[in-house]
């Protein structure tokens, strides 16, 4: 049965430990399963709310934490701290969520053959890093994800990717978007990319509302984003 409330589950990557949050409407049936990579302050209330909302559209939504032992920052600064060692080390970032991969992949409830992730900010880049490692898996949906590549080799991309941009995003400026394109080219993915206009960093979060530093949030970028994500997942699963 639906359970609202969801379940939170730890997992290890190496000695880190992890600790994510499951939701599942209907366990009677193996189902594919999402992942929800979180911004830079760590893994909230508004990635698990996602997952919910996954668990409403027929998946297992599956809250990460890529910090590890849900670690949240609460200042730019603190932010920033966080996510560097991950930026830095895109190899450690690659295997810090697909430790989440493999977990939920082995769990008796989800079908193993159908693993999506979606991921917003730092999660988006999270997210793209895990396609970017090669694994095959069904799908990943970057909301306003950062796209910056690092110097690891061009590997062949072995999963289907939507990306859902903001095209005033700061902090993705367009050479940034440029070179995603012809990285994407390089590594013979397939892979959609939308660029909602005057939207901006942080455009699905309520909360983002400051302008100045590049993010607020924008109601139609929202929806039209999730929108897509669902068309999307009822096509790669």
């Amino acid at each position: 049965m639906f359970d609202p409330t969801g379940k939170e589950v730890s997992y290890f990557d190496e000695d880190v430990k992890c600790i994510g949050k499951a939701f599942i409407s209907n366990n009677e049936k193996k189902l594919p399963a999402v992942l929800v990579a979180h911004t830079w302050k760590g893994r909230s209330e508004f990635e698990d709310k996602k997952a919910l909302e996954l668990s409403k559209l027929g998946y297992v939504g599956f809250s990460i934490d890529l910090f590890g032992n849900k670690k949240n920052g609460s200042s730019v600064e603190e932010n920033q701290g966080l996510i560097e060692p991950f930026v830095a080390d895109r190899n450690l970032l690659r295997q810090r969520i697909l430790s989440a991969v493999e977990f939920i992949s082995n769990q008796t409830y989800v079908d193993a053959t159908k693993i999506g992730l979606i991921g917003f900010c730092f999660g988006g880049m999270a997210v793209i890093e895990a396609a970017r490692s090669g694994q095959h898996l069904s799908g990943i949906v970057s909301f306003h994800g950062l796209l910056q590549k690092s110097d690891l080799p061009i590997n062949k991309i072995n999963t289907q990717l939507l990306i859902c941009h903001g095209d005033k995003d700061p902090m993705v400026p367009r050479d940034i978007v440029q070179d995603f394109y012809d990285e994407m080219d390089e590594s013979d993915a397939n892979w959609e990319f939308i660029s909602y206009g005057n939207a901006m960093h942080a455009f699905t979060n309520p909360e983002a509302n400051d302008p100045s530093f590049g993010t607020q949030f924008n109601e139609t970028a929202n929806q039209r984003s999730w929108n897509s994500m669902k068309l999307f997942f009822e096509e790669v699963f």
